[in-house]
């Protein structure tokens, strides 16, 4: 058992990388993650991942902001105690609005949270395997394998009809 060797398959094509990450997903090598210069459904659909949890934070924030901006109103009013025309001090309608923004507030920074906690922001293992030319024409996939079977690796993406970067 060797060291791990790292290669980049460089495609300009959007269906071949879907091509070499099916194919990929069956072989012996170790499939890492995929370089993209735009967003792409045929790749997100060939990599199938699993939804996002985002959005349970965004929820969950939500929630804490709807029920504190009420319990902040109530307090505030019971604490000063202003009766107003006879009006009840506890007066629900009104605390909506209070609700309302505390809901978007919280929510906001839920969203943010669960953002970064998701992706693991900030990320710089990622830059060691990384090909800058992702970022202009090309699709990137990253996969490993043994030292011994870095050739057959090499092949493999020549077979898609990739240009190879090896990283050291």
């Amino acid at each position: 058992m060797g060291p791990e060797r790292y290669l980049m398959g460089l495609f300009k094509d959007e269906d071949q990388v879907v091509a070499a990450v099916n194919e990929l997903k069956t072989s012996a090598y170790t499939f890492h993650r995929v370089n993209s210069p735009f967003p792409s459904h045929k790749i997100m659909d060939a990599l199938n991942l699993k939804k996002s949890m985002v959005g349970w934070f965004t929820l969950v924030g939500g929630i804490i902001g709807f029920v504190g901006g009420f319990a902040l109103a109530i307090f505030t009013s019971v604490q000063w105690n202003l009766i107003v025309s006879g009006k009840p001090i506890v007066a629900y309608i009104p605390f909506v609005i209070v609700g309302f923004e505390a809901t978007i507030l919280c929510a906001v920074f839920g969203n943010i949270l669960g953002l970064l906690t998701q992706t693991r922001l900030p990320g710089y293992k990622l830059m060691k395997h990384y090909d800058p030319r992702c970022s202009g024409e090309y699709f990137g996939v990253l996969a490993s394998c043994e030292a011994n079977l870095e050739d057959g690796l090499n092949d493999f993406f020549h077979q898609q009809g990739a240009e190879v970067r090896v990283f050291e």
